[in-house]
């Protein structure tokens, strides 16, 4: 029996490890002060960009100071379906938009996106935070102020568009989240958890063992404390929050011959050195993911 007693020590560590996280409980309630409705203003002109600092230039531009929230997102999606712009699917478990298309060019691994309705948001993954009551959409308690998730690129184009904006793209994404400098994270030179949600940051909605991993309020890494968790004022040179995790963010870029779409910014569920400006990630358009999300610029 002294030999076996280890193996039942460990036990209840292992049962612990498996046991399957609540993606539903209730979040904490912070008030970060940022407000989502603003923009920041980015001159023309020259700046770095990469890892290797080449050099490239954008005329004037806005974009958004955060992530567009759930809030938002879902007052969109009420005017929207109103007008038509948007629709539920035939099986009401999905919400669609038109897309125009893309032109195809028949590169080898391209595939087609042909104009016609995409998914803009699934509606019945558990990991969705929109609520729809058959009538209208609104946001699970606590996600009012979080960035929107599972979104598709569709999605995000449609929600841009539809006010009369766009996506970023890369050039613009990267120029907003750095500066003039060749800063590798908005904030400057080296990250800790008080700067960014991502992988064992350990921030107030992260709990491995019970939640799992979770996004933050936009512009929570402010400079205040939140029930004792310290955060750094963490925006970057143009005064934008959560260029560096939380979640990826959509790009508008449609390049020839490729069907994917590409997404900056690193996320709650990725390593600290992958926020790093220049660090691109790529996925096809109707991709969703609860580390996923988008704002527009204009």
């Amino acid at each position: 029996m002294k030999r076996l007693l280890p193996i039942c020590c460990l036990l209840p560590v292992m049962v612990a490890a498996c046991t399957p996280v609540d993606i539903q409980a209730p979040p904490p309630t912070f008030d970060t002060g940022v407000n989502p409705e603003s923009w920041a203003s980015i001159p023309a002109g020259e700046f770095f960009i990469g890892q290797h600092n080449d050099v490239e230039v954008t005329l004037a531009y806005e974009i958004m100071v955060t992530d567009v929230t759930t809030a938002q997102y879902a007052a969109y999606l009420n005017d929207a379906r109103a007008d038509e712009s948007v629709k539920l699917s035939d099986h009401g478990d999905q919400i669609v938009g038109f897309y125009p298309g893309d032109p195809f060019h028949g590169i080898k691994h391209e595939e087609p996106i042909r104009a016609g309705d995409w998914v803009f948001v699934p509606l019945q993954d558990p990991a969705q935070r929109l609520r729809f009551d058959g009538s209208r959409f609104s946001v699970q308690a606590g996600y009012e102020g979080h960035p929107m998730t599972m979104v598709s690129w569709f999605g995000a184009w449609g929600y841009c568009r539809y006010h009369g904006w766009r996506l970023p793209t890369e050039v613009e994404w990267e120029k907003a989240g750095r500066g003039v400098d060749a800063r590798p994270f908005p904030w400057g030179e080296q990250i800790t958890a008080s700067n960014a949600n991502f992988y064992a940051s350990r921030d107030p909605f992260e709990d491995m063992r019970s939640v799992g991993s979770r996004t933050t309020p936009v512009g929570f890494y402010n400079g205040q404390t939140y029930a004792g968790f310290v955060t750094a004022d963490s925006a970057s040179p143009y005064g934008l929050y959560d260029m560096a995790g939380n979640v990826w963010q959509w790009t508008g870029d449609v390049y020839e011959g490729m069907h994917y779409r590409f997404l900056r910014g690193g996320s709650k569920d990725v390593y600290d050195m992958d926020l790093r400006l220049w660090v691109r990630n790529n996925a096809t358009p109707t991709y969703v993911s609860p580390g996923v999300g988008f704002r527009c610029a204009r």
